[in-house]
């Protein structure tokens, strides 16, 4: 019986990429491009690559490919600790984004290294020097004018990084984030249309959580198209979590200020506002609408079912993880912004 030869090489021999260039009609580079993910290559050539890949059982030595690129094929997620109940420190908002990036590096070849980190430490230590990494994705990080310091030390060394967050004209480094300004703006033109006038807002309303302040700010907007306006009194700081917003939203009470809708700048704080409101004999949405951000989830099962703004976050992780490896193969890269929509459902009173 004959042994299978392909290009005068017996089927034990290894099979390289100059093998893939052949059987696909390419030149090496080209596959070489496709192997990393390069958006340069038209859909029709990466096609009969991928196609050869399979025909050939093609493995890529990685290795090899990391000798030659001093790459360490992987990528390191820090992911900084939120404040919660229990003892995950992680933000249910993040869940979904931690798992479209781990399904985006598996499709094009990376390792994911995970790093829980807390904002006190030193987290911005260069990665890439210690070849832990090539490159770093950011998710949460608390007050962001401290936390600027850092990444401005990471644009310094040289770092390649992508963040989840607020994109800023004056910003270190590149971010995928949402438009929250929209957000909020169509949050209080849904409240407004429902014949809400008076406002709350629970969170951050300055530079130092810039994507709560745009949602702020947004819903501002909307407000004043009808000749109203956000109120200090009516806004009270929290953070994202749901004892924060079982305590902004009964501080909110006690300062004894009319309203007839809370617009929370996100999920969780919704979550707890509608506690306290309930605690204090309010009925939600007939004496006050309540419109969350985020649509975790649990939005669909609080009761009433929480109305609220949707993030992308599969899209999201999938950006942070493209946008990343074209940094780090040298190509050019910019911040993303991703649309936000509103999700009706009960609490709002539509």
């Amino acid at each position: 019986m004959s042994q299978v030869h392909y290009l005068g090489r017996s089927k034990k021999t290894k099979i390289t990429s100059l093998d893939i260039a052949h059987r696909a009609g390419v030149s090496q580079a080209t596959v070489s491009r496709v192997l990393r993910g390069s958006p340069l290559v038209n859909a029709e050539t990466r096609r009969r690559v991928e196609d050869a890949v399979r025909e050939l059982n093609y493995k890529v030595d990685r290795h090899a490919s990391s000798l030659r690129t001093q790459r360490s094929g992987t990528l390191a997620l820090l992911l900084f600790e939120d404040p919660t109940p229990d003892e995950s420190h992680i933000n249910p908002f993040f869940l979904s984004m931690v798992g479209s990036i781990t399904r985006a590096c598996a499709r094009e070849g990376q390792d994911l290294l995970i790093s829980f980190q807390q904002l006190s430490d030193d987290w911005h230590a260069d990665y890439e020097d210690s070849m832990k990494a090539d490159g770093l994705i950011l998710l949460g990080y608390g007050d962001y004018l401290a936390y600027t310091g850092k990444l401005e030390k990471l644009v310094a060394q040289g770092t390649r990084f992508v963040r989840w967050g607020a994109v800023l004209h004056d910003q270190p480094g590149l971010s995928i984030g949402c438009d929250n300004f929209n957000g909020g703006r169509i949050a209080g033109e849904h409240l407004v249309g429902l014949g809400r006038r008076r406002i709350a807002f629970l969170g951050g309303a300055s530079s130092h959580c810039p994507e709560f302040f745009d949602r702020f700010r947004g819903c501002d907007a909307a407000l004043r198209e009808v000749g109203g306006a956000m109120e200090a009194i009516l806004q009270v700081d929290a953070e994202s979590s749901e004892e924060d917003g079982f305590a902004a939203a009964r501080e909110l009470l006690a300062r004894g200020g009319a309203f007839d809708a809370v617009f929370a700048a996100s999920d969780l704080i919704a979550v707890g506002a509608m506690r306290a409101l309930a605690d204090a004999g309010l009925r939600v949405p007939e004496d006050i609408a309540v419109v969350g951000f985020d649509d975790l989830p649990m939005a669909r099962f609080t009761s009433p079912p929480l109305t609220t703004v949707f993030q992308d976050t599969k899209r999201a992780g999938e950006l942070l993880v493209e946008t990343l490896l074209r940094q780090i193969g040298g190509e050019q890269t910019q911040s993303i912004t991703l649309p936000a929509s509103l999700v009706v459902r009960k609490s709002s009173g539509a």
